[in-house]
């Protein structure tokens, strides 16, 4: 546990987050909607420093980044909690559990930053990946480890939904080589009824993301019946060509129930449908359009 970077100390000993554009006021003995951010006597802490609960050594493109680093080795890491709700969450086992659940039951395994560099570079890794759940909500615990990343060679990316605030974005783009951010649909309803969130942050922070150097690639799920719309797809296309460039790759990918927390009971996506979106953005104008989970 460390004490959070970024907050601000309200009215009755509450605490108000600014780690994301949630913006959670949390009062004493509370978590905000990450439940890894916690108000101990006025106090905000985070509950997942050091510890991490999923660790693996990944090809990058499973990231998926396909123009960074292609054919590379990517040290992987994530811990606990998801500032998002999504019903279609494939890592919910980990993103949907709180720090508190975490503390209680001595999940994870203790990893400082120095270690995690140091496994990096032991195992031939050539950069540092912050994912499984979203770095946004553990991003002191990324951000000590990027700085020592960045002295040791390594290179830093992020998986994330992109709804960090601009403080936190302000700490990391010094840092931050390149990422991959799920547009999830451009419908604000979606945002706000499957994510419990808003679409309009996370497409202000790519913006910025490839205004400041940092290697962006998109990733947008095409569930069944909720994100499947074709007009609203190009919608997403149109934005990434318009707005961060027709150099910016766009995965698309296939959902499968199966593995997805509460939507179950939604078919697979079909791979023709995954297909016509593929065509839509090369009909938009992108130059990189890449179809997954097929």
């Amino acid at each position: 546990m460390k004490e959070c970077c970024e907050y601000k100390t309200k009215e009755n000993g509450a605490c108000q987050c600014e780690a994301c554009n949630h913006f959670c006021t949390i009062s004493d003995g509370h978590v905000g909607i990450c439940r890894v951010r916690q108000n101990v006597k006025g106090k905000l802490y985070l509950l997942t420093y050091g510890k991490v609960a999923a660790i693996n050594i990944d090809p990058i493109e499973k990231k998926p980044l396909f123009h960074f680093l292609p054919g590379s080795k990517a040290f992987s890491f994530g811990t606990f909690g998801c500032n998002f709700q999504c019903a279609n969450c494939q890592n919910y086992d980990i993103a949907q559990i709180s720090g508190k659940d975490m503390a209680k039951n001595n999940w994870g395994r203790d990893l400082e930053p120095e270690k995690i560099v140091q496994l990096a570079k032991s195992n031939g890794c050539e950069s540092i990946a912050y994912t499984y759940n979203e770095p946004t909500i553990f991003w002191e615990y990324a951000l000590d480890t990027m700085i020592l990343a960045r002295k040791a060679g390594l290179k830093n990316v992020w998986v994330s939904n992109g709804f960090m605030s601009d403080k936190v974005l302000d700490a990391i783009i010094p840092y931050l080589d390149a990422i991959n951010v799920d547009i999830k649909s451009f419908d604000d309803e979606f945002y706000k009824t499957n994510c419990r969130a808003r679409v309009q942050p996370v497409l202000d922070n790519c913006k910025r993301l490839v205004k400041a150097g940092v290697w962006v690639e998109i990733t947008t799920l095409v569930i069944p019946t909720l994100s499947d719309d074709e007009q609203m797809l190009r919608r997403i296309a149109r934005f990434i060509k318009n707005e961060l460039g027709d150099f910016v790759p766009w995965h698309i990918s296939a959902f499968s129930g199966a593995i997805s927390w509460k939507l179950q009971y939604l078919p697979d996506t079909p791979v023709e449908k995954i297909k016509k979106v593929q065509t839509i953005g090369k009909e938009e104008g992108l130059k990189y359009v890449y179809v997954g989970n097929i």
